[in-house]
């Protein structure tokens, strides 16, 4: 007979902990004019490639030639072409960030975990969908993928929810099997792949919160 997961205590941390706020994508917020002008720039030039020829036709040196500058330039910048598509992410993802730590309820704080979990998942849903190609062309590789602060704040999020709603589950662990529904290769081949309607997938995000949580929306 296998032993039961270990329990996790209940976070004596609030759930919204303002050190989340510190693990979003911009590793550099006091940048100075000259280089917060030409990393703008940057993005702009990268954002008006992908508009016209899609994310996975661009490439550091077409950025840094759109833009004006040397190649050695983007690298410092943004280290990688996988670091340069994370940027253009960034926007859409604080927006969400900012949501689920001080937004309204459901997907803010102020709702019952659970409901506070299904709102989290039909509001990353939607942002992956409207940002498949972009998501799909930034994917990390896996040595990669679970230690960049986009994902450690979602998994802290879903963690210390998953805490407050079943606090004998082992979360962590469960935190991780929740996220890997909103993964967006998943996504883009239930969609285009299998014909799934996005409606489809919230449904399934919802239905898989309700009955790890045994409750109902």
């Amino acid at each position: 007979m296998s032993a039961a997961p270990p329990s996790a205590p209940t976070p004596q941390e609030p759930v919204e902990s303002p050190q989340l706020l510190q693990l979003g994508l911009d590793d550099e917020p006091c940048l100075r004019a000259d280089a917060a002008r030409n990393r703008a720039r940057l993005l702009e030039a990268a954002a008006g490639l992908v508009a016209a020829r899609g994310a996975d036709a661009v490439t550091m040196e077409e950025v840094a030639a759109a833009a004006g500058v040397g190649k050695g330039t983007v690298f410092r910048r943004f280290g990688d072409r996988t670091g340069l598509l994370m940027a253009l992410l960034d926007h859409s993802e604080k927006k969400l960030q900012a949501a689920f730590l001080s937004g309204p309820p459901p997907l803010g704080p102020g709702a019952p975990p659970a409901e506070r979990l299904r709102a989290f998942g039909r509001a990353a849903l939607r942002r992956t969908v409207e940002d498949l190609e972009l998501q799909l062309a930034a994917e990390a590789d896996p040595g990669r993928r679970f230690t960049l602060p986009p994902y450690r704040v979602r998994h802290h999020h879903v963690a210390l929810l998953l805490r407050q709603a079943v606090p004998d589950a082992d979360c962590d662990v469960l935190a991780h099997t929740l996220l890997a529904q909103l993964d967006p290769a998943l996504i883009h081949h239930l969609m285009h792949q299998c014909g799934m309607p996005p409606q489809r997938l919230e449904d399934a995000w919802t239905d898989l919160v309700d009955r790890i949580t045994g409750t109902t929306a």
